[in-house]
């Protein structure tokens, strides 16, 4: 059975993906830490020099999204011509790398440029590598597969924020760095000692047309299945949905914490638990969803309809019923539904509709998540300088609701384009 035999592929995946859980968000969770060591004065709140610290952190969460953006797209057909053990080595050493100049260096210039390298390391390499090497590592059920890398970034995502309370009341703020540092160096040496599925394909087929001639069939194959070709827009839709997911997901994830403080009044340990909360709800989805598709063959298309309804009913929640009890299952939804595999499912949307090499569509289904990952940050750096904290986070809530509609209409315009293409409903 291929998924025993590349059992340690998998677990070297699914470390990587526990470590960026961490990466994705320990600059927001760290941000008046990170603010202090690159040299600004966050003693006042209300100041003007606290929110040009708040502002540098959020251009660093930028430039994490501007590392994904640029080298996603080439790291798909990177890694479809070197193969996935390379990538996922090289993408493991780059975090060792940044993770030691984040927890080192006082210069802003030096730390923007080690976020700009791990969002290269994350999309350029672990996404072009990793989401391939599950699905082939486990091909009876490659949806579930995807949506395990859901999972444990969930996991981290859940107990780092707590962990990084009790560091503060210990006083000592840097293990925040040290602990994901630590386990990058445990992903360099799994993906040194893991078998990688296409990689010993690629291995056996050197010399002959046997690999080559397998993959095109199995995209051929996928392509027989429709009646009529999708048309462009239908291709571009399924790409497009990587941004709405993407921005809504990475805005919740980085600013659930802003949030809590500064709209709803909630205490540091509160807010850090709404992330907790927001992350609990992102696991139990991952788990409930795995099931559906593994188990009951759910179409993904389905299920991407539902996240993205389900979505705008827990945004609307979280802005306009100011009651904390509310807020918080609210919060729960909104990681149920938006962070619960939702962007991994709709990759599994664009090898439906667009079949082709599982590196190539990886690449460019990111590299529209790149962008988002780049333009929120951005947004809400901006929003900040211009009318305070409180103010712009609730803006961006208000955005991330625009996206939230926007996926929902996407979404019922591919269920209506599953009909013309399959001959039957996604639903």
């Amino acid at each position: 059975m291929k998924a025993k035999k590349y059992l340690w592929s998998m677990i070297c995946v699914y470390m990587c993906y526990l470590t960026h859980g961490i990466q994705a968000i320990i600059l927001s969770q760290n941000n008046i830490n990170f603010a202090k060591q690159w040299g600004f004065d966050m003693g006042t709140p209300d100041s003007a020099t606290y929110a040009a610290g708040l502002a540098a952190v959020s251009s660093a969460v930028a430039a994490v999204g501007l590392g994904k953006f640029i080298s996603v797209w080439i790291g798909g057909e990177i890694s479809d011509r070197v193969g996935r053990k390379k990538m996922m080595i090289a993408g493991a050493a780059l975090y060792v790398v940044c993770f030691a100049g984040l927890m080192s260096t006082g210069n802003q210039t030096v730390a923007l440029v080690c976020a700009f390298i791990t969002g290269v390391a994350t999309s350029g390499f672990w996404d072009a590598a990793g989401y391939p090497a599950v699905q082939e590592a486990y091909p009876a059920a490659p949806g579930a597969a995807l949506i395990g890398i859901k999972f444990f970034v969930s996991l981290s995502g859940m107990v780092y924020p707590l962990f990084v309370v009790k560091m503060a009341d210990a006083g000592n703020w840097k293990m925040n760095v040290i602990l994901p540092l630590a386990m990058s160096v445990v992903c360099v040496v799994l993906a040194v000692i893991a078998p990688f599925a296409y990689d010993d394909q690629k291995k056996a087929a050197a010399g002959s047309e046997k690999g080559k001639d397998a993959v095109a069939a199995e995209i051929q194959a996928a392509k027989d299945r429709m009646l009529v070709k999708p048309g462009m827009f239908v291709k571009f839709l399924v790409m497009f949905y990587a941004f709405l997911c993407m921005a809504i997901m990475y805005g919740a994830q980085q600013y659930t914490k802003a949030f809590g403080l500064s709209v709803c009044g909630l205490t540091e340990m509160q807010s850090a638990g709404m992330t907790s909360i927001y992350t609990v709800g992102s696991i139990l989805a991952v788990l409930f969803w795995a099931f559906m598709m593994a188990k009951l063959k759910w179409n993904p298309l389905k299920i991407v309809l539902i996240d993205s309804i389900m979505t705008a009913v827990a945004l609307a929640g979280v802005l306009f019923i100011h009651q904390v009890a509310i807020i918080y299952a609210a919060i729960a939804l909104l990681g149920f539904f938006a962070a619960g595999g939702a962007l991994q499912t709709g990759l599994g949307v664009v090898q439906m509709f667009n079949p082709g090499p599982k590196g190539r569509n990886t690449g460019i289904y990111y590299t529209f998540m790149g962008a988002a990952s780049y333009t929120i940050p951005v947004v809400a750096g901006q929003l900040t300088k211009a009318s305070g904290e409180s103010s712009a986070v609730y803006t961006l809530m208000v955005m991330l609701l625009v996206f939230a509609g926007l996926a929902i209409a996407s979404s019922l315009f591919l269920v209506a384009q599953h009909k013309k293409i399959f001959g039957e409903s996604a639903l």
